[in-house]
């Protein structure tokens, strides 16, 4: 009777960890996650580089590794269709540091955290869209997919994959 009581508290507790997963997440081995999505700039959209507000959507990426400096230098970020941005400098995130991708024109900067597309059509979708992370190498290194109506509940245009 007892083995009974153990094996389905064990059952329980194993269903307990599975339902705290998130739904929406692939998980890859890598230090650099999305931490999150400014998907709705604020303001209306304008993709004009001098008065247009794409510098105010980008994307968080972070380090989430405790001893790992890591050169974002060859990463790619996509989205959906196929649009894309491609470190091309050294930008290097210490563990916990991260780095915000903006629209518009201007250039990386470690000090100031920041990495510029120099583009100033925006990437990511006011709806939906899927957000991609790959490593230099090629491998992924994390996606994550948003819906405004599912994932934006206070429907501010940011999104927290990982907080």
């Amino acid at each position: 009777m007892r083995i009974r009581v153990v094996a389905a508290t064990a059952a329980a507790g194993a269903l307990a960890v599975l339902a705290a997963v998130p739904a929406h997440a692939t998980e890859y081995s890598s230090a650099l996650k999305i931490k999150g999505v400014q998907y709705d700039a604020p303001g209306r959209d304008s993709n004009s580089c001098s008065t247009g507000n794409t510098k105010n959507e980008y994307l968080t990426i972070r380090n989430f590794s405790a001893r790992t400096t890591v050169n974002l230098k060859g990463y790619v970020v996509k989205d959906k269709v196929g649009n894309k941005y491609t470190f091309s400098h050294n930008h290097y995130l210490q563990p916990g540091d991260y780095v915000k991708l903006r629209g518009g024109r201007g250039t990386e900067s470690d000090s100031k955290n920041v990495a510029y597309r120099n583009n100033c059509n925006f990437i990511w979708n006011n709806d939906k869209d899927t957000i991609y992370l790959y490593k230099s190498s090629g491998a992924h290194a994390d996606t994550h997919a948003y819906t405004k109506a599912s994932n934006d509940r206070d429907g501010n245009g940011y999104v927290t994959f990982h907080g």
